[in-house]
């Protein structure tokens, strides 16, 4: 069958945006081709999105993927009902041979195809955005807005901005050149070169539980437009966002002429852990993984055979020195805790205050009255249950619960933990975060001894950490993001040498770092074509979301000489 999506048609409707994105990418000026607020979408999208979702639960998830040796599912929403899908379990010897079989024609393809059959796949994932948003929703806890704004457009962003920086990568060298040395009497010797970008080969993308689409956006697409078969092996407890993703990349990728097979899906039985086992097959030569340290650092260690793009665990940071605007260093922060119950990477999890004290623009604070106003002000945000479900969501898992529960003996708590009910989700689990006071004192954490606050503690939980000076907290800092890593670093002071401390350890230690927020920015979201998420230079990840180093070696540039 002639292919439906012509590399005109395909041209005609995505080179404009393509050429925008690259725009974006080098002026790092907001833009976003894709709708934050859901009634962009037109009056029945929310309702077709939720009976799309609606009609996934309890069948079977049908994708025709070469190797189908069963079926697995057992996906339970954060907000309490199991969805009841079943998804193809694949026999991996049958089904990676298969995948390869079309790398040729996609290879030959080019750069700009390529990336204009990802924007399709993109732009189609963008019409079907509330149904994207229940998906995620529903597999990770994120309340409905979250759901809808990171799970849908923001993705989205991500994929789109890896593709324009993968055709820029590829595009860097020329095609073709013609080469002439001149040899005097002789004449010149006189080649003509070619030179093509060459997928390294299948990439395997490990999603995960909190962020399925919006972590695995960016090495899906950077893979898929660096020419690579892309095998997607979702987190057991969040299938369905990827599983629709791979659907919708397959319908494209027929329409377009190519393979399918370019892009599957790899699910588990309980207990099956074929992540280890796909990630040291020879087959597989890129992997993009986001979740626990242990298993990234596994990983780094035996995937040998291929790139590795690994986002793990930190420790986030937060410097109060000192501020002129109070109260809004107060909202920012209370936001920043309370989104998504903390169950973000980027979340601040170590607030280090001063034990003498700050300035500020209401007067000079104590440490207890900065930690107490800051306990005040979450449970301001938070004091409306609906506000609170909307902000909160529920917590991903059980692990999570338990960490919140245990802290209470990791200290003097300056702020408990409430449960709050949903009214729609009765089931849902649903807590406001707690704070942990804490000694920051410079022999606390040079002894070596076990610190709670070192360690990351994933979700609705953070430490007050009381340090002796504003020079005590940069060296904390300093050694926190050495040894632990760190997604984000934030700070507040007025001090302009203070400031340069906290810049200078953020660049030396390889840290994004925000100052001052105080206003509808905050520290753990960051904006596509403009912000890097991670450096790839600190424990917490080894890659950033998104540059050049993420896509550049996703292929080789083979070269051809002739004779001319």
């Amino acid at each position: 069958m002639a292919a439906q999506l012509t590399p005109q048609k395909l041209a005609e409707a995505h080179r404009p945006t393509l050429d925008q994105a690259l725009d974006a990418i080098r002026s790092r000026a907001y833009w976003s081709p894709h709708p934050e607020h859901p009634k962009a979408y037109g009056e029945s999208a929310p309702a077709d999105g939720l009976a799309a979702f609606d009609s996934l639960r309890d069948t079977r998830f049908e994708l025709d993927q070469p190797g189908t040796d069963g079926w697995a599912g057992g996906e339970i929403s954060p907000y309490g009902p199991a969805l009841g899908i079943e998804y193809p379990h694949a026999d991996i010897d049958v089904l990676l041979p298969a995948m390869r079989a079309g790398g040729a024609a996609w290879r030959q393809a080019g750069p700009e195809t390529r990336a204009l059959v990802c924007l399709e796949i993109l732009s189609r994932i963008s019409a079907r955005t509330h149904e994207f948003a229940q998906a995620v929703m529903h597999t990770s806890g994120q309340a409905f807005m979250m759901a809808f704004q990171a799970g849908g457009p923001h993705a989205q962003d991500r994929g789109m901005e890896a593709v324009a920086y993968a055709y820029q990568e590829q595009t860097r060298t020329p095609a073709v050149a013609d080469w002439s040395k001149p040899q005097g009497k002789r004449g010149p010797l006189e080649l003509r070169k070619s030179f093509t970008a060459v997928p390294r080969g299948i990439a395997l993308l490990i999603g995960c539980n909190t962020f399925p689409t919006w972590n695995s956006y960016p090495g899906l697409f950077a893979s898929l437009a660096t020419g690579n078969p892309v095998l997607v092996k979702p987190h057991p407890r969040a299938v369905l966002p990827l599983a629709l993703t791979v659907r919708v990349a397959r319908e494209v990728l027929t329409e377009a002429g190519f393979d399918p097979n370019l892009v599957a899906l790899a699910v588990e039985r309980p207990g099956e852990g074929i992540a280890k086992t796909l990630a040291v097959r020879p087959e597989i030569r890129i992997i993009d993984y986001t979740g626990s340290t242990a298993f990234g650092d596994w990983l780094e260690t035996h995937a040998r055979q291929a790139q590795v793009y690994t986002e793990k665990a930190g420790v986030n940071t937060v410097v109060i020195d000192s501020t002129d605007d109070y109260r809004g260093m107060l909202a920012n922060l209370a936001f920043s805790l309370s989104l998504y119950s903390g169950q973000m990477c980027t979340t601040p999890q170590n607030l280090l205050i001063p034990r003498d004290g700050i300035t500020t623009d209401a007067g000079e604070k104590s440490y207890d009255e900065v930690v107490a106003d800051i306990a005040a002000a979450v449970d301001g945000l938070l004091g409306d249950d609906a506000r609170a479900n909307a902000l909160l969501g529920a917590l991903v898992n059980p692990d999570v619960k338990a960490r919140l529960e245990a802290a209470a003996g990791l200290g003097e708590v300056a702020l408990a933990s409430r449960e709050i009910a949903h009214p729609d989700f009765p089931d849902a689990v649903v807590r406001t975060p707690v704070i942990v006071k804490s000694d920051g004192a410079r022999k606390v954490w040079e002894s070596g001894d076990d610190v709670p606050y070192l360690a990351e503690c994933f979700g609705p939980v953070s430490f007050a950490v009381a340090v002796d000076s504003t020079e005590d907290a940069v060296e904390l800092l300093r050694r926190t993001v050495r040894d632990r890593g760190a997604m984000t670093v934030g700070a507040y002071t007025t001090s302009e040498e203070a400031e340069r401390a906290i810049e200078d350890v953020c660049l030396e230690e390889r840290a994004q770092l925000s100052l001052n927020l105080t206003s509808g920015v905050y520290v753990n979201q960051t904006a596509a074509f403009s912000d890097f998420h991670g450096s790839g230079g600190n424990p917490a990840a080894n890659a950033a979301l998104c540059d050049a180093a993420f896509v550049a070696n996703r292929f080789r540039v083979v070269e051809v000489r002739r004779q001319a």
